[in-house]
């Protein structure tokens, strides 16, 4: 398959969890414990993927010092466009309760994008640069996008919006992301090792960012015992889907 479709391939099945979270959402109510455990799971899939499929590699390919100053570069920029949002409402955007304040809603979906276009891009160069899709990449973004669909949904929800503006976000965030992928290829197919070392590091600094600052906290708000296993066990089953790509 042609690398630039398999590229789009990839951002829209990581996105399409965004839909299926909010019509769970929309039609059943999700206990709060089910969402922190998949929270947490992702977050544990998320810390390998980074640690494993893009940090290293990027350090392998482009250098130690495009690695560090991408990876810093990213947390900044996810930190200071959280605390932008988190003014607005979106603060609790993975929150496994599913409440929503009045606006809140939006907001949160507002973060999701945010989330999604750096994780997307990242789709797009693993494509480039493997050559394939790349497994613990798309089942950790897709992992991690459900709770984000369910908690969001249930805000807009609560705030009075109707099915078709609900799942009208979620699908232009999933084809934006769809987007982000294809732009990922296209632009940074043919780049230099250091660039994309760069670019792809300043995508995992943001997740892990994302990660410190809503999953794991998130999480660990509604089940205090069982957030550490099942992040623990996230890892091992992204670590074991690396090695057995590798």
């Amino acid at each position: 398959m042609d690398g630039l479709l398999l590229a789009g391939l990839s951002g829209l099945i990581a996105a399409s969890t965004l839909l299926v979270g909010a019509a769970v959402a929309w039609l059943v109510r999700v206990p709060p414990t089910v969402v922190a455990a998949i929270l947490a799971f992702g977050a544990g899939v998320l810390i390998s993927a980074l640690a494993y499929e893009l940090v290293a590699e990027a350090n392998d390919d482009g250098g130690l010092v495009p690695t560090l100053t991408g990876f810093l570069a990213g947390a900044l920029l996810f930190v200071g466009a959280d605390w932008l949002l988190s003014r607005r409402g979106a603060k609790h955007r993975k929150r496994p309760s599913g409440t929503g304040s009045s606006g809140g809603g939006a907001a949160i979906a507002v973060g999701a994008l945010i989330d999604g276009v750096p994780e997307s891009i990242v789709l797009g160069l693993s494509v480039a640069t493997g050559g394939g899709l790349s497994l613990p990449i798309i089942a950790a973004i897709a992992i991690s996008n459900m709770p984000e669909g369910l908690s969001s949904t249930a805000g807009m929800k609560a705030d009075g919006r109707r099915a078709g503006y609900v799942f009208a976000v979620w699908g232009g965030i999933a084809a934006a992301s769809t987007a982000a992928a294809l732009l990922g290829y296209a632009v940074f197919a043919s780049a230099g090792p250091q660039v994309v070392a760069f670019v792809t590091t300043v995508a995992a600094g943001g997740i892990l960012a994302m990660v410190s600052n809503t999953m794991i906290p998130e999480a660990f708000d509604r089940d205090k015992v069982l957030t550490g296993l099942f992040a623990t066990l996230g890892f091992l089953t992204a670590f074991a889907l690396h090695e057995l790509g590798g």
